[in-house]
């Protein structure tokens, strides 16, 4: 191994006395590749066990925790207890390379897709319009306190499935982040007070971990920094947003960002990298996953010299599932750094996330045909 890489593989002790292997964290990748019925599919059991080997920490692609939170087709469900036998096979699987087994949990929220939903009927904290999609229903009261409680439910099943924790998501514009953002939780009851939804959802999810697991079940959270629309979140509420989630029982905070060194679009120093602005105000109280457009060797070497305890990469094991092993045998010049169009087997992914990686432009680096 590289003598410069050699901070990436030491090991990190998370809050809750769980110690992981390395600094090196599978991001959750959506894969479209679960059953109709949202159970774990055959195909996505080698998919997962090529990106496991030699990581420390594996996150699986967002799992809706509610039928109404479906986002995506063949999107992993873990909303009902017949979902347990299969995600049991997935948590083995990551658990079998060495890999701490986090799976994400999710509703879309406004983002779901009415064709996926029952009866169509998308829901969100408010009725405000979503362009190209009908405008979602207002949720009831009774409605939003039974969410808070399917995420408790499917943390649960999380536990009893063997995984080794759960990762919350609170990001990129899903359920979550709508009722902390000003543009989409327009509410007037209690629920209009935006910070309460993440705040329930976290302490029914750490109330279900205390009930039915054990102290060494990692609970992470996810979050976005920014969101473009007015009014819509800034850095000046996720700063805020860091403050109360540093006070809760959390192992490690996760942002999600398309480019690490990004800096601030407004409520903050707009020539300061949003990394450094979060590690600022986090001051070490608690583990930061950075991420976002690292492709190289010298890409996560520069993003771990920021400071972030852990790095998460997703598109860069897409392209190469053998990236953090090359890295570690001192191999990091035969790291594949594109896909290649002409050599599926070459990556191991899944046939419906390589026709999407194919047809989305931009996405995921790609050789020119």
């Amino acid at each position: 191994m590289n003598e410069k890489y050699a901070s990436l593989f030491e090991s990190l002790t998370l809050p809750n006395g769980v110690t992981l292997k390395n600094r090196f964290v599978l991001a959750p990748m959506t894969h479209y590749s679960s059953n109709p019925d949202g159970t774990i599919s055959d195909q996505e059991l080698p998919y997962i066990a090529q990106r496991s080997k030699d990581i420390g920490m594996v996150i699986t692609a967002a799992s809706n925790v509610s039928d109404s939170g479906k986002a995506f087709p063949g999107q992993p469900s873990i909303a009902h207890d017949t979902d347990i036998p299969g995600l049991k096979k997935q948590a083995e699987t990551i658990k079998a390379e060495g890999a701490k087994a986090i799976i994400q949990l999710h509703h879309g929220g406004r983002e779901a897709v009415a064709d996926l939903v029952p009866n169509g009927d998308v829901v969100a904290p408010s009725a405000v319009e979503k362009e190209g999609a009908a405008t979602p229903r207002a949720l009831e009261t009774a409605e939003v306190q039974q969410i808070v409680d399917d995420f408790g439910e499917a943390a649960r099943r999380a536990i009893e499935a063997g995984f080794d924790g759960v990762e919350i998501h609170g990001a990129n514009g899903y359920i979550i982040q709508q009722f902390y953002s000003p543009f989409s939780n327009r509410r007037n009851d209690e629920w209009g007070e935006r910070l309460r939804f993440p705040m329930a959802v976290i302490d029914k999810v750490t109330e279900t971990v205390k009930k039915h697991g054990t102290k060494e079940f990692i609970v992470g959270y996810r979050f976005s920094p920014e969101e473009p629309e007015t009014p819509g979140l800034t850095m000046k509420e996720t700063l805020e947003l860091m403050d109360a989630l540093v006070e809760k029982p959390l192992d490690y905070l996760h942002v999600s960002l398309m480019d690490f060194h990004s800096t601030a679009r407004r409520g903050a120093d707009t020539n300061a990298k949003r990394i450094d602005l979060l590690q600022e105000r986090i001051d070490d109280r608690i583990p930061l996953i950075g991420v976002g457009s690292l492709y190289s060797a010298e890409d996560v070497a520069a993003a771990k010299a920021t400071g972030v305890p852990l790095i998460a990469m997703g598109r860069e094991l897409l392209i190469d599932p053998e990236f953090v092993t090359k890295l570690k045998e001192g191999r990091e010049d035969e790291i594949i750094r594109l896909i290649d169009p002409a050599r599926e087997d070459r990556h191991g992914i899944p046939e419906p996330l390589w026709n999407i990686i194919l047809q989305t432009k931009g996405w995921v680096p790609t050789k020119a045909e």
